[in-house]
């Protein structure tokens, strides 16, 4: 399995997001991160998973984390999905793959019969110092965002 695991350093990155901004990972150390990988903007489980995230905000923001979702969608395409769900995280535009690579995330995947490579739906939990607490990888977005903030309150 490639990608960091429990334990492991987060591996750093800066890239662009929504509203014309920047996010550094190195940056947000001192709070704890749910960096979760998703494969599209606006498609029915990636709206779900990010709905989920964006309800159970307030106890994510209580349980000092920051939810930053990313996917290879452009930084016009997450503002047009964050305006039209009013998603209070930011989204990450990782067109050049360099984070979904760095997270093992970028994978093969099959459907009808074709391959073809895409992201895996995945969470990683990062701690205040930087290192990875907590990983799912082929998250099924039904009860996913409880898991997690069961695991970053064991955190605090």
């Amino acid at each position: 399995m490639s990608g960091p695991q429990p334990g492991d350093k987060a591996p750093a990155f800066k890239a662009p997001t929504d509203g014309d901004g920047t996010v550094d990972l190195a940056k947000l150390k001192g709070q704890n991160v749910i960096l979760y990988f998703y494969p599209k903007d606006d498609t029915p489980g990636c709206t779900k998973e990010a709905c989920a995230f964006r309800d159970q905000l307030p106890d994510f923001t209580k349980a000092d984390a920051v939810i930053l979702g990313v996917s290879r969608d452009t930084v016009k395409k997450h503002d047009k999905f964050k305006a039209k769900y009013d998603l209070p995280f930011t989204l990450v535009s990782d067109e050049d793959g360099a984070i979904t690579e760095a997270y093992g995330t970028w994978v093969e995947k099959s459907m009808y019969g074709r391959t073809y490579m895409g992201i895996e739906r995945a969470t990683f939990l990062i701690d205040k110092k930087g290192v990875v607490r907590e990983v799912w990888r082929k998250v099924k977005v039904k009860g996913h965002s409880d898991a997690v903030l069961e695991a970053v309150k064991e955190l605090a």
